[in-house]
C-alpha cells in the first residue's frame, strides 16, 4: 500500500514525490497519463540530434535560494539572460519595451525628451503595465503608451486569448510592461537557466527514488475511484494521501461545464542553416497567425548542431479533443466561480491535495510552482 499517491509527473508533483519519499520516508506512487515524465517541461532530442521542448520553450527563473538549491541536486544550468525580440514592419525591437526600443522607435532628441519624462513620471527601473500606462494624463507619455498597444501589446493579445485586452485579467496585462531600463532581459531575476543536460534528465533523477514508483500511459481513473467522498485504489478503499495536479474539471466528467482555457498547435520545423532568426525567441505582435518562433539551440546553448531546429506556436481555444493541450486559464469571475464548485466537490475527500496550474486553475512560474509544492511536502510531512 502507497503512504501517497500523485497524479501528474510535471514539475508540482515530481518534487512532492521526492521530499515525500525522501524526507518523509513515504512510499509514492506516481502515475502519469503521458508515455514520458516532466509534463510540459518534456525536452526530447529530434531526428536531428537537437534538443526541442515539444511542448513550447521552458525557462527557468528565479530569485529564490531554496527552489534554485532544491532543483540544483538534480541538475547543473546553463546560464543566461534571456531576450526576447518582436518583430513589428523590418524591425527587430527588444521586449518589454524600454529604454532601449525607446531609442530605435523614436529619434535621439524626441527618443531623450521621453526618457527623461518617463524616469521622473514613474522612476528608472520602474516596470509599468501598459494598461496604467495609457491612463497617463501626459500626452507624450500616452503616445508612447499608444506605440506600444498598438504595435507590442494589441494583436498579439487578441492572437494569445482570442480577446480584446480590456477583456483580460490585469494578472495577464500585467505580465508585459514597459520597463523604464537599459536591460533587455525578459525576466529580472537573478538565476535564469536551462538544465544542462535537458529537464528530462532533471526529473528522471528528482524521480529516482526507492520509494516512488512511477506508472507511466495511466489514467487515473483507470486504477482510482472516486465516490460517495471516499477514495478506492484498485478497488480497496485508499485513507492515505492523494495529490492531483491534473485538470480538475476532467477529473469529475465536466459536470459543472468544462473550464476555459488557451491551446497552442506547435510547428516544428528544421533548417539546414547554422541560424533561422539569430535570436531564442521572436515574438510576432502585428503580422502572422502565430504568436512567436522559438529557435532552440539559442536557448539551450547547444553548439556543433546538424542546421537549426524551430517551433512556431498557433495559440486556439481548447475544447477537449483528443490531443488538444490546456495551456492558459482565462481567469475571470464567470470562470471563477465555475472552479470553486469543482473545488468544493474536491473538498469532500480526506486527504485530498489540489496542487498546480491545471488543479488550482492558475498560471504559475517553474519556481512558483516547485515552491509551492516544496511548501506542501513539508507540511504533510510535520
Amino acid at each position: 500500500m502507497y503512504d501517497y499517491i500523485i497524479v501528474g509527473s510535471g514539475i508540482a508533483g515530481s518534487v512532492v514525490a521526492r521530499i515525500l519519499a525522501e524526507e518523509g520516508n513515504k512510499k509514492v506512487l506516481v502515475v502519469e497519463r503521458r508515455n514520458h515524465i516532466g509534463g510540459n517541461c518534456y525536452d526530447v532530442e529530434d531526428e536531428n540530434g537537437i534538443l526541442i521542448h515539444l511542448y513550447g520553450p521552458h525557462i527557468f527563473h528565479t530569485g529564490n535560494e531554496e527552489v534554485r538549491a532544491f532543483l540544483s541536486r538534480f541538475t547543473e544550468w546553463y546560464d543566461f539572460g534571456h531576450e526576447v525580440v518582436a518583430k513589428i514592419g523590418d524591425k527587430l525591437i527588444p521586449v518589454p519595451f524600454n529604454l532601449n526600443t525607446l531609442h530605435m522607435v523614436y529619434d535621439e532628441e524626441k527618443a531623450n525628451y521621453l526618457e527623461k519624462k518617463l524616469i521622473s513620471e514613474y522612476g528608472e527601473g520602474s516596470r509599468v503595465p501598459i494598461m496604467k500606462l495609457r491612463e497617463n494624463d501626459d500626452p507624450d507619455v500616452r503616445e508612447i503608451a499608444e506605440y506600444v498597444y498598438q504595435n507590442v501589446f494589441l494583436k498579439y493579445t487578441m492572437k494569445q486569448w482570442g480577446q480584446k485586452p480590456e477583456e483580460i485579467s490585469p494578472e495577464v496585462t500585467g505580465r508585459v510592461p514597459v520597463v523604464i531600463s537599459y536591460d533587455n532581459r525578459y525576466f529580472k531575476d537573478k538565476y535564469q537557466s536551462v538544465p544542462v543536460d535537458g529537464f528530462t534528465p532533471m526529473f528522471e533523477k528528482m524521480l529516482d527514488h526507492p520509494n516512488i514508483d512511477v506508472k507511466l500511459d495511466t489514467e487515473v481513473k483507470d486504477i482510482v475511484e472516486f465516490k460517495d467522498g471516499k477514495i478506492f485504489f484498485e478497488g480497496k478503499e485508499f485513507n492515505n494521501g492523494m495529490i492531483y495536479t491534473g485538470a480538475i474539471d476532467e477529473l469529475f466528467d465536466c459536470k459543472y461545464g468544462r473550464l476555459p482555457y488557451r491551446s497552442l498547435d506547435f510547428k516544428f520545423e528544421h533548417y539546414d542553416q547554422d541560424s533561422f532568426q539569430g535570436h531564442s525567441v521572436v515574438n510576432y505582435t502585428v503580422s502572422e497567425d502565430y504568436t512567436r518562433i522559438t529557435e532552440f539551440k539559442f536557448l539551450t546553448g547547444q553548439k556543433d548542431t546538424n542546421g537549426t531546429t524551430i517551433v512556431k506556436e498557433y495559440p486556439f481555444a481548447y475544447t477537449g479533443k483528443e490531443g488538444e493541450i490546456p495551456y492558459y486559464a482565462i481567469l475571470d469571475e464567470e470562470n471563477d466561480k465555475l472552479y470553486n464548485k469543482y473545488k468544493e466537490d474536491a473538498q469532500k475527500f480526506n486527504n485530498f491535495h489540489l496542487l498546480g496550474r491545471l488543479a488550482e486553475y492558475k498560471y504559475y512560474n517553474i519556481d512558483a510552482m516547485c515552491l509551492k509544492a516544496i511548501q506542501l511536502a513539508k507540511d504533510l510531512l510535520k
